[in-house]
């Protein structure tokens, strides 16, 4: 698999056209950076995995190696994926992320992408009819999943 990786703050235009009244699955905090590990796997979209400070759950990539991951349980949170065909929602501002989780991340990124990649297939398997999960195992993975804002991108 072909992809290519960078780090990215997304936009204020991305805020504003996603705002959490709408989309409350996002993590759109006013004033607080959305910082990703953007992916692009020459599809028709790009793929934004979210650096999440505190994450409770399995859907996600859990940071071990890091100080902050050691006291805060941070990671990429694939529920939490945002999908984009519009380079302007990319912020042109410098994404920071912590040193050792962001060398973690690219010592381990084809596992990361693989596992983004079969998360969003999951989903989309799922909404098409082709994959069949227990009702309790979907909610477990995607009940706050982002990817149902994302069903045109998906082609859902």
């Amino acid at each position: 698999m072909n992809f290519v990786t960078q780090i990215y703050l997304l936009s204020q235009k991305f805020l504003d056209d996603y705002p959490n009244d709408k989309y409350p699955e996002l993590m759109n905090k006013q004033g607080r950076p959305y910082s990703c590990l953007l992916i692009d796997l020459h599809e028709e979209y790009f793929i934004c995995i979210p650096f999440r400070s505190h994450i409770n759950h399995k859907n996600a990539y859990m940071f071990t190696k890091s100080k902050r991951s050691k006291q805060t349980h941070s990671g990429l949170d694939y529920s939490k994926v945002v999908l984009i065909k519009k380079s302007a929602y990319f912020s042109n501002k410098n994404a920071i992320v912590d040193q050792d989780e962001y060398s973690e991340t690219m010592t381990n990124i084809k596992r990361i992408v693989s596992e983004i990649v079969t998360y969003i297939d999951g989903y989309t398997g799922y909404v098409k009819g082709n994959i069949t999960l227990h009702k309790r195992e979907f909610e477990r993975l995607y009940k706050y999943s982002t990817l149902k804002y994302f069903h045109d991108i998906l082609g859902l």
